[in-house]
């Protein structure tokens, strides 16, 4: 597996700490496409941000099934730790991203990186790992935002049917990586959730991401979400990249305080 790191230009002393974001990229993509077709390098410099973008599954391990479609197995690892066989010993990205790679990035670039300011976003299932990576990991994270992400993953059918493949039929693990369920037993410091939704979005039309059933969730429990709603964007990155820069303010906002 590869993972990208762009250093920003107040890291080239290498004498200053700076906060990092991690990256979560959605169904199909490794970790180029964030980095070619984004354009967070002109914000990430600008505020002197770190970014890391892992990739979105195991690469190299061939496992029957694996490749199959384009939802399930390679480049679909849906952030969670399998536990059904064959996936379990390999499908980890829950682990690999909270504990393997941010452990790696905190010794291997301990003279730039602040621990204390790291923060997390995603796109698709990528905002779905990186709202329940927020969740699961109180206070790990400062700050969190998503693109499009798969919110409800428990009654959709994108994450049914992973959940189903990598956990197997019990719904009562399924809760375990659902932001939705988990953000209604959320018990860690202060967090605000930032939802960014192209309202011409098909998988949001066809009831794939389900903004709204988080927002209710966290209104139940009186954590703050933004839930902003964009009328004509899609899913693409055409859409991302358009308002990337406002997800770079939020987060310096935070980190930065």
């Amino acid at each position: 597996m590869n993972f990208s790191i762009y250093f920003p230009p107040q890291a080239e002393g290498g004498d200053v700490k700076l906060p990092v974001i991690f990256y979560l990229s959605g169904l199909t993509c490794s970790e180029q496409n964030f980095i070619s077709k984004s354009g967070f390098q002109r914000y990430a410099a600008e505020h002197g941000i770190i970014v890391v973008g892992p990739d979105t599954s195991p690469r190299g391990v061939k496992i029957p099934g694996d490749d199959e479609s384009w939802d399930f197995g390679v480049a679909a690892g849906f952030y969670l730790d399998a536990t059904k066989d064959p996936w379990s010993k390999n499908y980890r990205m829950g682990s690999y991203v909270n504990s393997e790679l941010y452990g790696l990035i905190l010794s291997a670039f301990e003279n730039v990186v602040d621990i204390d300011r790291i923060g997390i976003m995603g796109h698709s299932m990528g905002g779905h790992g990186a709202l329940t990576s927020a969740l699961r990991n109180p206070g790990q994270y400062k700050s969190i935002s998503a693109f499009a992400p798969i919110c409800n993953p428990s009654v959709c059918p994108w994450g049914v049917k992973a959940f189903t493949g990598y956990l197997g039929e019990d719904k009562s693990k399924w809760v375990e990586w659902d932001a939705t369920e988990l953000v209604k037993q959320y018990d860690g410091p202060p967090l605000t959730l930032l939802i960014d939704q192209g309202a011409a979005d098909n998988f949001y039309i066809q009831k794939q991401l389900l903004p709204e059933n988080l927002v209710e969730a966290c209104r139940s429990v009186g954590i703050p979400v933004i839930l902003n709603l964009r009328e004509g964007y899609d899913h693409s990155y055409y859409y991302i990249s358009t308002y990337i820069g406002e997800h770079f303010d939020f987060h310096a906002k935070i980190l930065k305080a």
